[in-house]
């Protein structure tokens, strides 16, 4: 067992603490607080997420839960928020906000203008827990692609689960239950891909940006060259050439597309070389229900089967 898994339970135990004496079952101090009954009819409080995966980890979270609403910023075709801009439409929704949920590490870049206008609205940074255990990055240049690796997506909805019960304390209990049940689904989730990739044989890989390196780090594969550093960001001829010759250097086999983005260049190493192609989904756009992030990691867990078993 590393060190890592140990101190990452060992968080989780005292934070699964702090959370049974905010809701009273540790000091009769704290009953009032958390756990008593809540005779007036509340405010609806309204959870606003910044994109896609974090708003399938807040509607997991708030799931069931009267008089809380969650809603996602963006629209679900965005995507990645790399260059994404605030409109007057995404202004009015922060007005109406009790909480922002973002995943961190500079992938909101519109973050400073928000605190800046609404200092006042509480902001729920989603990676703080995942960051300081699993960083593949210095941190001048973090890799924010937190959630597509299970296990660091588990400490995503862990920190969220633990601060909305802090800052929502009349359904803290609601949340708690929540927040556990998901996890259990997101655990039985990443033992069952274990079961199915650890025995395959790993090789390397190429993938279509760096959306897949905390994913690739969980599941022990190998990526050795990435085609566009940021979506969008066509290689350049020299580069592409590069990455062909690299292909036939090492033959590598195989190489990942999302279904986010057009497949122009890939279609075209893919002419060049021969190499396999296949998709795989960052879960950054996709259905509006809350196991949408189990389906689509299921679904990249048979991708990666069929391609590391040549079936």
């Amino acid at each position: 067992m590393s060190i890592l898994y140990t101190y990452m339970q060992m968080r989780i135990i005292l934070k699964k603490i702090t959370i049974l004496f905010c809701m009273g079952f540790l000091s009769a101090g704290a009953l009032f607080a958390c756990s008593a009954p809540n005779t007036e009819k509340t405010d609806q409080f309204t959870i606003l997420t910044s994109f896609y995966p974090m708003y399938i980890h807040a509607i997991n979270i708030a799931k069931n839960i009267p008089d809380v609403k969650v809603i996602n910023l963006t629209p679900p075709q965005t995507g990645c928020l790399h260059d994404y801009s605030l409109t007057t439409k995404d202004m009015k929704a922060f007005e109406n906000a009790s909480v922002l949920v973002v995943n961190g590490f500079g992938l909101e870049s519109f973050l400073d203008k928000v605190i800046k206008q609404y200092p006042n609205l509480p902001i729920i940074n989603a990676s703080i827990d995942a960051g300081n255990h699993y960083l593949l990055y210095p941190e001048e240049d973090i890799n924010p692609h937190v959630w597509v690796s299970v296990t660091l997506a588990t400490a995503q909805v862990r920190e969220i689960g633990d601060e909305l019960c802090k800052i929502d304390p009349t359904h803290a209990e609601q949340y708690f239950a929540n927040t556990e049940q998901y996890i259990k689904q997101l655990d039985d989730l990443k033992n069952r891909m274990h079961h199915a990739l650890d025995g395959l044989q790993k090789q390397e890989i190429i993938t279509f940006h760096e959306a897949f390196d905390y994913f690739a780090r969980e599941f022990h594969l190998t990526i050795a060259a990435v085609v566009e550093r940021e979506p969008g960001s066509e290689p350049s001829a020299k580069e592409l050439k590069e990455l062909i010759q690299l292909i036939w250097d090492q033959q590598i086999p195989l190489l990942f597309v999302e279904p986010q983005y057009p497949q122009r260049i890939a279609q075209t190493i893919v002419d060049e070389t021969g190499i396999g192609i296949f998709t795989l989904d960052p879960a950054v756009t996709g259905p509006d229900s809350p196991d949408a992030y189990l389906q689509i990691m299921e679904a990249n867990k048979e991708t990666l089967v069929r391609a590391l078993s040549g079936s």
